[in-house]
């Protein structure tokens, strides 16, 4: 092999190889971590991205790999975003909707404000997975020849219903259960489970199960449109209202410990704040059109 004298010319086409083959590596170097991050997204995003005619050289290589560089983070992003704000969930209700679902099986469903829930069943169980929101669950007599359990799933742990109707509401960190007839096995994902008899809730983490509460039908006055509050902290009644409601909704530290009782329409929250307004010492101040409200005292 010929070697070039030391400070001799060096050949224009070995600058150009030797361009060529370091785009290379750093070109692959980019792909790889790229294929790490596409490992995680759905097929219908990741293969549009890199199932496309080849082409010849190792130039378009590079450059198809620039583009994916380009399109694939907003795609990844998207992704995310859809998948946390329940987006791609198998049935979804938007802020201050409700909606009745019955499944295969015949078991019903009520769906609060922003819910979001996957159906998945099988041959060995039937799963219902809350993302967000609240469900009511009218469980249904399994008619497969082998008893599939009927499971609902959050992020805190899973529930088995037996043979019952009961509410699930996920919330940040944390499972509402409310059981009305029957009872229901909880499992947290880091806990003891435990059987909930009718007439109980309870909240769980995933490390465990709090204290339980007495429950009965006003927890689910929501699948008739009303909130029914009995001596309920003004921050609470607040608080439900916003789930109503788009925009933000606040109440002032100094009222909310004040006791609220009555019965409040969910599906017309301007007049529950007006309710709020004339029946105790608060008023409803509104900016930015109504996006913004805060509950302060008068």
């Amino acid at each position: 092999m010929n070697r070039a004298a030391p400070g001799a010319p060096i050949d224009p086409r070995i600058l150009e190889q030797a361009s060529d083959w370091l785009e290379h590596d750093r070109a692959w170097a980019r792909a790889e971590l790229l294929m790490n991050k596409l490992g995680g997204l759905p097929p219908s995003l990741a293969m549009p991205s890199l199932d496309r005619p080849a082409r010849n050289g190792r130039r378009a290589a590079v450059a198809r790999l620039a583009m994916l560089a380009a399109t694939v983070p907003a795609g990844w992003a998207a992704w995310q975003v859809a998948r946390e704000e329940g987006w791609t969930a198998d049935h979804r209700t938007r802020t201050g909707e409700r909606r009745d679902l019955r499944l295969a099986d015949g078991t019903r469903l009520t769906l609060n404000t922003a819910t979001a829930i996957d159906v998945r069943f099988d041959a060995m169980q039937r799963l219902v997975h809350l993302r967000a929101g609240e469900i009511l669950i009218q469980t249904a007599p399994d008619s497969a020849t082998v008893r599939r359990p009927f499971l609902v799933g959050t992020g805190e742990g899973r529930m088995e219903a037996l043979g019952t109707r009961f509410s699930v509401r996920q919330d940040e960190g944390s499972t509402t259960v409310a059981v009305f007839e029957s009872a229901v096995r909880i499992e947290p994902r880091g806990g003891s489970p435990a059987v909930l008899e009718a007439g109980h809730r309870v909240s769980f983490t995933a490390a465990g199960l709090a204290a339980p509460a007495p429950a009965d039908e006003a927890a689910i006055a929501w699948t008739r449109g009303m909130l029914l509050a009995d001596r309920m902290r003004m921050a609470d009644v607040v608080a439900e209202v916003a789930r109503y409601r788009g925009g933000i909704v606040r109440c002032d530290p100094a009222i909310a410990d004040l006791p609220v009782s009555g019965a409040f329409p969910l599906a017309d929250t301007d007049r529950t704040l007006g309710m709020l307004a004339a029946t105790y010492p608060v008023r409803a101040v509104t900016r930015v059109g109504g996006y913004w409200v805060s509950v302060v005292p008068r």
